[in-house]
């Protein structure tokens, strides 16, 4: 059986603060439109999609809610999953998410071609700062306004129309971490998707990263950990001057060898497509990457028990 299904990379340029939900979700219908044209099945859309990255800024109240959604899909975002619907194709995005129960998470949930939800993720490695940073010229404040993420990282299996793909997800800073793709590589993935906003500067202070070195960073962690989990992945960024701060481009799409096979050449809104041969992470799974014949998990508990570093002890010269 051939197992292949066409993805496109939706990534998006800056999204104003300024700018309403309206004119943001009519470029997203736009590339949705377009991707479909092109004959892609799956659109993946970045992290905080639907708004500008609003963790930069110190809110409270009404300011900051406005930017939470209380349900998905909810009216403001209606025509996006209608459109999806009739296209036939399933997207991933992310977006802010208040719960029912006052809980906020920085989210995002993959959607099948029939328009319902089939996973659904949370960010589990905040960047940033609880208090802003005094004497800061931008602030990275997601530890502020979200919670941990509190679903690990689950893998979900995807019908016929995704060729029964072994997806799973993660969102922006999680695709520094080996951690998160191991944790998906365990359980079999296929396919990885990616929404990001990353600075195209040091956002913890500092002019040692500049928007070359991080796109760098960004475009090396996905094809690394692609090919250590011999799965494809799609990385995909909101890039571009937003309210004043440089957001990084560089969306990808990677194979289980860790070859970038389509990228986005602007820091505008661009579709990229290609064909996902899911049947090319059997040469890393069945070999290199077998962890069932290779992986020694007893010798790595290090990893699940400490947190932070601890160093050896320095021995005094004779």
């Amino acid at each position: 059986m051939v197992r292949v299904l066409r993805a496109a990379a939706a990534q998006m340029g800056p999204t104003q603060k300024a700018d309403t939900r309206e004119h943001t979700l009519a470029r997203m219908l736009g590339m949705l439109e377009e991707a479909a044209g092109r004959g892609a099945s799956l659109v993946v859309f970045p992290e905080l999609a639907f708004t500008t990255f609003f963790p930069r800024w110190l809110l409270e109240g009404d300011a900051l809610d406005h930017y939470f959604e209380r349900g998905m899909p909810n009216p403001a975002v209606a025509k996006l999953f209608d459109r999806a619907r009739a296209l036939r194709v399933g997207f991933y995005v992310g977006y802010a998410e208040l719960t029912p129960d006052g809980r906020r998470y920085n989210c995002a949930i993959l959607v099948d071609r029939d328009g319902e939800i089939l996973g659904r993720y949370r960010k589990v490695h905040l960047p940033g700062s609880v208090e802003p940073r005094e004497g800061a010229r931008y602030q990275q404040l997601e530890k502020r306004y979200f919670e941990y993420g509190d679903l690990g990282f689950p893998a979900f299996r995807a019908g016929s129309a995704w060729a029964h793909a072994i997806m799973g997800m993660m969102i922006c800073n999680d695709r520094r971490w080996p951690e998160s793709w191991r944790v998906l590589g365990l359980q079999g993935v296929e396919l990885v998707c990616i929404g990001y906003n990353s600075a195209a500067y040091d956002p913890n202070g500092g002019t040692t990263e500049d928007g070359a070195l991080r796109t760098f960073h960004s475009t090396l962690v996905t094809q690394a950990n692609a090919y250590m989990n011999a799965t494809w992945a799609i990385s995909v960024a909101k890039a571009g001057e937003e309210d004043g701060s440089g957001l990084i481009g560089g969306s990808c799409i990677v194979d289980p060898n860790g070859r970038i096979v389509a990228q986005a050449q602007t820091l505008a809104d661009e579709v990229i497509v290609a064909d996902i041969d899911l049947d090319l992470c059997r040469q890393g799974k069945d070999k290199m990457f077998n962890f069932a014949a290779h992986r020694r998990p007893e010798q790595y508990r290090v990893i699940t028990e400490r947190a932070g570093v601890i160093e050896p002890a320095v021995l005094d010269a004779d």
